[in-house]
């Protein structure tokens, strides 16, 4: 086995420069066994997995601060890992049987603990978030096994470019999203900043790479301005005799992303790229006022903004962390952070509560072990509301991140839908989409997505893409593909109904006229802008043909014209009776009352005004004066169109009649909704019904209208109220006829 310790001699020193001799030892042997029971398994490079343990390994002792336990369980945890995973019942025990034989019942608790998180699956947005936390409170006997999976995340992540697109994109959402959280908890910031670092060059690359290129670019500007800026500061700490290092860090990559999103800045906007870090060493008792000191010194010099001053010296983070924070104005818009804190307090910081162990120790008796672990899974409980929320979020960057059943990770544009999701899977599959199922729930195509769900597309093969779909659908590839179908499809149809119209006008013998004055007079006369149009009404029987027979009949023998003489007469005296009516009342407008069924009156069916609704009348050319609303979805167009043809319009204080009015009900899906609908509308309330139709959605709940004949406004409020009340109603307004 001398090759494998030849293959990590370079981690062997490491070791051997922090550990005794007899660590030294027990981590030879630990290699020698991952190397034994691990050979032939390799990686996605095809590098062999004891690569991986070792990775895990070097980063639990020297960036998290772990001791000998600690590294031996990292070097093998996949050795039990695997074993579990394909256990047959005693191949397990003999295992771990083996392992407390070469290394201690210590490492076989780590072990166990890391080999049973490896296998739990996670299945909604919500509980990802519940179970992450839970899972590894329920299976950290030992409080180690959280921050060696942080270490087994991170060495993941920095290898993230060997896996396959699919994996990268779930693990790195994976590790943005819950890894960077806990780790952020527990106050591994180092680790929480290059795992979401590294997570964002897998789901947003050119924002990463854009980042990258300006900080590389500003860099020599950047250590100019922080040399001069320090010049005073370094020489009154030295007048001062203060004994300190200084530290200056750039933000993180995906700090400065986030900021740009969140405020909408671009690099340039964001005016705290980097923060300086002034490091005392000073004795226990001395810490709070030194600290305090070295902020007094800064102050003197550069003014601080005294809303970003943040002491946690005086009453430090529950994980742990001590700092002084100021925020200081440089001049010409530059702001710079400085962050104060003494040696102890920059080890706590940077190894998060890992550190404790250095200052406080785990060993000193079961008690103060059990007061660590008890303090570490209060913040593990709290960091299950924090993630919680973070999903519930609204995304900062204006995108979510769902997954396929399989785990495949897809990033959409917040507000996309199930019928998004199937179009970006694949173009077919959205064609035929005729539903979902969202977290194992069924769900109609046009429901919005949210942050973290899973998706299951349900498809029926005579589906097609209709023209609605491009109301609801946001990502340019569904309205591309969307497009595309209709685009063909009225190609096709404009080419059947041409063939069609002019089959039969030859079977009509209507042939005097060319096929393109034809098309012209039955596009003026069905209002159509093009033929292309028309010839689709036609292929899709829009249109029925022995009335376009009829149609052209009239024209061709002049008949037409004398009916559209007539009608423009009778059009025009109606027009004259109106504006007589109007100088013979006392005001402006047209007085409606029970006349309206009269000819010179006729109510809108675009908006169906009733007795109440603000109105106003338009003059037609064939049917004399229509009645609007004046919030009808048509009445912009008229007024800038035909602003001379509009007469203001009221109605009579004491007018009669009775009007149609149709509410839209959205409701839970019941039995016996729609009697108790009818008995409140005919029962209670007297109103005749005319129809009602409501239909199951698929997803607990239904939706329909019901047409009621009102005497007025007021009365459709009353009615509206007592549909409302209805158990089960979610909603219930008035909609256009």
């Amino acid at each position: 086995m001398s090759d494998v310790l030849d293959r990590y001699s370079d981690f062997r020193k490491t070791i051997a420069g922090m550990f005794s001799q007899t660590t030294q030892q027990l981590v030879d042997r630990a290699l020698e066994f991952a190397a034994e029971h691990l050979e032939g398994v390799v990686r996605y490079d095809n590098s062999p997995m004891t690569d991986h343990a070792v990775g895990v390994a070097q980063i639990v002792a020297t960036e998290v601060g772990l001791g000998r336990n600690s590294t031996v369980s990292a070097i093998i945890h996949d050795v039990v890992r695997i074993a579990a995973k394909e256990d047959d019942g005693q191949k397990l025990d003999q295992m771990l049987e083996q392992c407390k034989t070469l290394f201690g019942e210590e490492v076989v608790g780590i072990v166990s603990g890391l080999a049973n998180i490896s296998e739990l699956q996670f299945n909604t947005h919500k509980e990802q978030a519940s179970s992450f936390r839970d899972m590894i409170v329920a299976y950290s006997e030992d409080p180690r096994v959280i921050l060696i999976k942080l270490a087994d995340r991170l060495e993941v992540m920095r290898s993230i470019k060997m896996f396959p697109e699919a994996k990268r994109k779930k693990k790195s959402w994976e590790s943005m999203n819950l890894y960077a959280q806990i780790a952020h908890k527990l106050g591994l910031y180092n680790i929480k900043s290059e795992l979401e670092d590294l997570a964002l060059s897998q789901l947003e690359p050119q924002g990463y790479n854009h980042i990258v290129g300006k900080l590389a670019e500003s860099e020599q500007e950047r250590l100019a301005f922080i040399e001069q800026f320090l010049v005073p500061i370094r020489k009154a700490l030295d007048a001062a005799n203060i004994k300190y290092h200084i530290k200056s860090r750039t933000k993180s990559v995906y700090s400065i992303w986030n900021k740009m999103r969140k405020q909408g800045v671009p690099f340039e906007g964001v005016y705290d790229i980097f923060a300086l870090r002034i490091i005392i060493d000073c004795k226990r008792e001395l810490e709070k006022m030194q600290c305090w000191t070295v902020y007094s010194i800064v102050s003197d010099f550069y003014t601080p903004n005294t809303e970003r001053m943040r002491d946690w010296i005086t009453i430090p983070k529950s994980n742990g962390y001590e700092s002084l924070h100021t925020t200081v104005s440089a001049g010409e818009g530059k702001w710079v952070e400085i962050q104060i804190r003494t040696e102890r307090m920059d080890d706590i910081a940077e190894l998060g509560i890992a550190a404790h162990w250095r200052y406080k120790g785990v060993n000193q008796g079961a008690q103060t072990s059990e007061q660590w672990l008890q303090r570490l899974r209060e913040l593990m409980d709290q960091t299950k509301e924090d993630i919680a929320e973070r999903f519930d979020a609204k995304p900062a960057s204006g995108e979510i991140f769902v997954f396929t059943p399989n785990g495949d990770i897809r990033k959409l544009p917040e507000g996309a839908t199930v019928l998004d999701f199937a179009f970006d899977i694949h173009t077919n599959l959205g064609s035929t989409c005729s539903g979902g199922k969202v977290n194992g729930k069924a769900v109609p195509i046009r429901e919005s997505l949210k942050n973290g769900d899973i998706v299951e597309i349900l498809s029926q093969k005579n589906q097609q893409p209709k023209a609605d779909w491009l109301n609801f659908v946001v990502t340019a590839k569904a309205k591309q593909r969307i497009k595309a179908f209709i685009r063909e499809e009225q190609a096709k149809n404009a080419r059947l109904g041409r063939e069609e119209l002019e089959r039969k006008l030859k079977n009509w013998k209507l042939t005097s006229k060319s096929i393109d004055e034809v098309v012209a007079y039955l596009c003026k006369y069905y209002k159509q802008r093009t033929g292309t149009a028309l010839y689709e009404l036609i292929a899709t029987e829009k249109i029925e043909l022995t009335i376009v027979k009829d149609i052209l009949t009239r024209w061709l023998s002049g008949e037409a014209d004398e009916e559209r003489r007539r009608a423009e007469a009778a059009a025009e005296k109606a027009r004259r009776e109106a504006n007589q009516e109007v100088k013979e009342s006392s005001t402006d407008a047209l007085i409606i009352d029970e006349g309206i069924n009269n000819i010179v009156y006729k109510l809108a069916k675009c908006c169906n005004p009733i007795k109440g609704d603000d109105i106003f009348g338009f003059v037609t050319i064939n049917t004399g004066i229509t009645i609007h609303r004046t919030d009808c979805p048509n009445a912009k167009h008229i007024r800038q169109n035909y602003p001379y043809r509009i007469m203001e319009a009221k109605w009579r204080e004491h007018a009669q009649g009775s009007f149609r009015v149709t509410i839209a009900i959205t409701a839970q899906d019941s039995a016996g909704l729609v009697n108790q609908i009818t008995e409140t509308v005919s029962r209670d309330l007297k109103l005749n019904i005319r129809t009602i139709n409501l239909s199951s959605r698929g997803d607990g709940t239904g939706v329909g209208t019901i047409s009621v004949e009102v005497p007025s406004t007021a009365v459709v409020d009353v009615l509206l109220h007592a549909i409302m009340r209805i158990k089960g109603v979610q909603r219930a307004v008035r909609v256009n006829n």
